[in-house]
């Protein structure tokens, strides 16, 4: 009874040599206080903090970002061209008339040039139209400047263009592929899963995978299924993009009170804490603190509701701008499990659940009964 006594009058020193598997609930509040010298911010979880958050961490959409209207096929250096031209008799300049095989007259005159690359400075050469740009033009375009340059020299010229190798209009798809490769860009406007198709897929599980696309300085990424189950990130693609298939490991690590304490895995387009509790196993219900459950994170400060602390000074934060924040949920609030369903877990959070006071009362009791028992039993053989 005495031992029990000095347990319970010395409970806030117990914790400082009793075995645990990590800081109480107290000494997580007081590392959270003004006064301390961590500039840790302890946040407590609500409603509004938890739609703060998630709002924060919202991916641009492809559609937001690119746009979703298709690209006009233009002509680049490098491709290879083929220009035709008919003329109305009786006029020669090109080549020799065609002749109707049923009647045997002749018809309009038709020369195809021999096939040319658009040289680096964007233009090809026609006779007697000299040189014409084609770089960054459409195939019409180009018709439309050939024919009016013969306009004067020729009897009502025709022009027709094609483009016979495509060199400059390609998107590069890379990453965890089947198949790395440069796909030519053609009048039908390839989509984003066509080039991921042309690729032969994804070698990793659609749900791990996320798709990122550089074009130009912007770059963008978002999950494969996402991009899947909305069609409208199915966006058009333009020369030059660069698609790349990443999987990129995203897990938190869960300490203390739970069922397992280990780093669990989670797919890209993340979890809620209310799924995390779960993988975890839960609380242990004979050592947990259920509102002593804490997310650790290095966050975004526009994450915060308020970018200054108690006394109005600007929040501390790490080198590469973020703060170190501590997440307090209090699992004793039933409405906390509506709010744990929208709070999102992110990559490399720490997820802690404290010891309850009773539970290290607990482990006091049994060490000193682990010393008392053998003496008294000692004892009551010796008499």
């Amino acid at each position: 009874m005495a031992l029990a006594c000095l347990a319970l009058c010395g409970c806030g020193n117990l914790a400082v040599w009793m075995p645990s598997s990590g800081p109480s609930t107290q000494r997580v509040a007081d590392a959270g206080q003004p006064a301390s010298s961590a500039g840790i911010q302890l946040v407590d979880v609500s409603d509004a903090v938890a739609r703060k958050v998630l709002a924060s961490q919202r991916r641009s959409l492809f559609s937001e970002a690119f746009g979703s209207s298709a690209a006009v096929g233009r002509v680049g250096a490098g491709d290879v061209i083929e220009v035709s031209i008919w003329e109305a008799p009786p006029a020669n300049l090109f080549g020799a008339a065609t002749v109707d095989a049923r009647t045997g007259a002749s018809g309009a005159r038709m020369t195809t040039l021999p096939d040319q690359m658009v040289n680096s400075a964007g233009t090809i050469n026609v006779p007697f139209a000299g040189a014409i740009k084609a770089a960054d033009q459409s195939p019409q375009e180009i018709e439309a400047s050939i024919g009016a340059a013969l306009k004067a020299k020729a009897n009502q010229p025709q022009v027709l263009v094609r483009v016979i190798r495509n060199a400059s209009s390609n998107v590069t798809v890379v990453g965890e592929v089947a198949n790395s490769l440069r796909m030519p860009l053609t009048a039908k406007g390839e989509r984003l899963l066509d080039a991921l198709a042309a690729a032969g897929g994804v070698r990793t599980p659609v749900g791990k995978t996320t798709l990122q696309i550089t074009r130009g300085s912007q770059v963008q990424s978002l999950p494969l299924d996402s991009i899947i189950q909305d069609p409208k990130q199915n966006i058009p693609l333009q020369a030059g993009d660069v698609i790349t298939a990443l999987t990129q490991p995203l897990s938190f690590t869960v300490l203390g009170a739970t069922g397992k304490n280990e780093e669990l895995n989670f797919e890209v387009q993340g979890i809620s804490l209310a799924q995390a509790l779960a993988r975890a196993g839960g609380l242990q219900d004979q050592r947990a603190d259920a509102q002593g459950l804490f997310i650790f994170r290095f966050e975004d400060p526009a994450a915060l509701l308020s970018s200054t602390d108690a006394q109005g000074r600007a929040l501390p934060t790490t080198p590469e701008g973020k703060v170190p924040v501590v997440y307090r949920v209090d699992l004793k609030d039933p409405a906390m499990f509506f709010v744990a369903q929208g709070f999102p877990i992110r990559n490399k959070d720490v997820l802690y659940v404290s010891n309850a006071p009773a539970a290290e009362l607990q482990k006091f009791l049994n060490i000193m009964s682990s010393i008392v028992f053998p003496i008294y039993n000692l004892r009551t053989l010796t008499n």
